[in-house]
């Protein structure tokens, strides 16, 4: 019982990076549909689902990164373990946002073969690949910065991007 507190502070921990990434992402995400909205008369108030899309999305990366063919090029350029999650994190994506949207008409309509069919025929896909399109740019983004975090290190690329940390000389 004492290990869960520990291993629970360091899942957090985990988490907070992509959490935080990921709430820019959708945030900015929520804003264009919104302006997109807008110019039809529509207001959305998307702060929240995009709260907690980033929070979701943040947790499902974590997740998939337990996977043991994630990591399938660790010795190999960047390019290519960029290259491979970004592919995974995406297709995870598709699935987890087609299930949701699968969820909400399933409720609407009752059965899951008229909710499929819904999504098949009358869904407005043009919006859903937009937006997967943005997400697909930052997942590119996550990953790139991921796995240059894993070979330079957080501490040198802390120093790169804010200069070196100043002694307490107090």
């Amino acid at each position: 019982m004492s290990n869960i507190v520990p291993r629970l502070k360091k899942e957090i921990m985990e988490a907070v990076p992509a959490a935080i990434f990921f709430f820019c992402a959708f945030q900015l995400i929520a804003f264009t549909k919104a302006l997109i909205l807008a110019e039809y008369g529509i207001q959305v108030s998307t702060f929240v689902n995009a709260t907690i899309a980033a929070l979701v999305v943040a947790k499902v990366v974590l997740l998939v990164d337990l996977l043991p063919f994630v990591n399938r090029f660790p010795d190999k350029p960047l390019v290519y373990n960029v290259a491979w999650k970004t592919v995974i994190y995406v297709l995870a994506a598709f699935v987890i946002r087609y299930v949701e949207h699968l969820i909400e008409y399933t409720r609407e309509f009752g059965s899951i073969a008229l909710a499929n069919r819904h999504i098949l025929e009358e869904f407005v896909w043009p919006r859903f690949l937009a937006v997967h399109i943005w997400l697909f740019v930052f997942l590119l983004m996550y990953c790139t910065l991921r796995e240059l975090i894993r070979v330079l290190g957080r501490e040198r690329i802390r120093t790169m991007f804010f200069g070196p940390v100043e002694p307490d000389l107090a």
